[in-house]
């Protein structure tokens, strides 16, 4: 994921290509963000720039093939999880990760109830323990594959319980050399102080009206004014507005079907005949 493939942002997207080119790159960052926003998207493009930075041609188009389907060695998630039966006790996100690049793939500005709903977990509520904890201390206290930076990224940190916060204290205060944690919450006031503490906080701003509008309308091919009108309601959270793209478009075909059968019904009437075909119409949608 390149940092132009990101919506709007730009100030923030600067921010983050100049602390990688500058060799200025913290240790410790928490993007801060409502839903919708494009903290997670951003964090991606933010590793990939820093792991497949300094390399030749044909190393950096290894680097940039390995992050399209988040293989890369070097880069790491934490995210929310429960029990399932894929991980019926103990659940780590290494447990699920075919599920996460999916949600990546699929709705990289998608919220928790998304994530909840393609894991199929219905009504459990996940969250980063002490399980991932021990496990992201394993994983990051191995050398980095490619010899370069080791990435965590932490998504919806603030699901991490007070004994996984507590384990990390210490490694996100000094972690291994080469090593960066992206932590990602849309709620910072759950962030406990002392791991904010270790972090540079960006704050990311709802996307611009004229952002989500370009955006639905270049991915969704529809009409500007109905793009204006979802990017409106919307209130800067493109998740929200691909939501309403086909929560509009439901709208219409009902309103198209409500028409025909108010139609159909004036025709029918006194014509007994037109009636079976009105119905068979209908039911199948054949207008």
């Amino acid at each position: 994921m390149l940092f132009e493939d990101i919506l709007g942002q730009e100030h923030i997207k600067n921010h983050l290509k100049q602390s990688v080119e500058n060799g200025r790159i913290p240790h410790a960052q928490l993007f801060v963000g409502h839903e919708g926003c494009g903290t997670l998207p951003m964090a991606i493009a933010y590793a990939q720039s820093i792991l497949c930075a300094n390399k030749s041609a044909e190393s950096k188009e290894d680097c940039i093939a390995k992050f399209k389907n988040l293989s890369h060695p070097d880069l790491h998630f934490a995210f929310p999880v429960t029990t399932s039966d894929k991980a019926k006790s103990h659940p780590i996100s290494s447990n699920y990760l075919e599920e996460w690049r999916q949600l990546v793939k699929e709705q990289p500005y998608g919220n928790l109830f998304d994530w909840y709903n393609l894991l199929g977990v219905d009504n459990k509520q996940g969250q980063i323990g002490v399980d991932e904890a021990q496990d992201i201390v394993k994983s990051l206290s191995l050398k980095a594959y490619e010899g370069g930076y080791k990435v965590m990224i932490i998504w919806m940190a603030e699901k991490m319980n007070t004994a996984c916060a507590n384990k990390l204290l210490k490694l996100i205060e000094e972690p291994p050399a080469k090593t960066v944690f992206i932590l990602i919450t849309e709620d910072e006031e759950q962030i406990i102080n002392t791991i904010k503490s270790r972090c540079q906080i960006l704050h990311f701003p709802p996307l611009a009206e004229n952002v989500v509008i370009e955006a639905l309308i270049k991915n969704y091919g529809i009409d500007i004014a109905v793009a204006t009108k979802i990017a409106h309601q919307s209130n800067g959270n493109y998740n929200k507005a691909c939501d309403l793209v086909y929560h509009d478009s439901e709208d219409v075909q009902f309103e198209e079907w409500f028409i025909f059968w108010i139609r159909s019904a004036f025709k029918a009437k006194g014509n007994k005949a037109a009636i079976p075909k009105t119905v068979f119409k209908l039911l199948f949608g054949l207008f």
